[in-house]
């Protein structure tokens, strides 16, 4: 049989629980609502508003400068830096291939060039000159650009990146 003082606790155990269910609930509506005061028929207020459609001109000016002016701004000490993604297998010394060919000079010069590398025919196809905007391309995504090539680099996605390296590749051996 139970005691007074078992019997108390018990109870005294449930309507604590009942008391924290219920000022729960009013606490985490205080805390947490989202909706105007009132909770009226207004409409709730938007966490983040999202442009559709707009002039095209702020567009423009928003997508930022073109491959061309950022090559023109490009900064070689920060594309040295980014050529430490490539140097695994790419070597910069004349004639000293790595798993990849030597990229001594190798803005505007011939693509699969380099004699004694044995280059996919998925490069001849794509480019016949190593020019900034076939480098820019393929340097993006080599799979999408040349499908077929050898080259398992993912590529880089910031067009200022890119830039930044095609700019310090111009500096070696050219």
């Amino acid at each position: 049989m139970l005691d007074t003082m078992t019997f108390t606790k018990i109870l005294g155990g449930f309507c604590g629980a009942l008391l924290i269910f219920l000022l729960g609930g009013w606490v985490a509506e205080t805390l947490y609502h989202v909706g105007p005061e009132g909770h009226g028929d207004e409409e709730p207020v938007a966490g983040y508003y999202i442009e559709v459609g707009g002039d095209e001109a702020a567009t423009e000016e928003e997508a930022g400068p073109s491959f061309t002016e950022l090559l023109a701004s490009a900064d070689v000490a920060k594309g040295e830096k980014v050529f430490g993604k490539c140097k695994a297998c790419h070597k910069l010394e004349d004639g000293a291939n790595g798993t990849g060919p030597t990229l001594y000079g190798v803005v505007d010069r011939a693509v699969s060039s380099i004699d004694g590398f044995g280059y996919s025919g998925a490069l001849v196809a794509v480019a016949d000159v190593w020019d900034a905007d076939h480098l820019n391309g393929f340097l993006a995504n080599p799979k999408k650009y040349a499908p077929g090539t050898k080259m398992g680099f993912a590529g880089l996605k910031s067009e200022e990146d890119r830039a930044n390296l095609i700019a310090y590749l111009a500096t070696i051996g050219g």
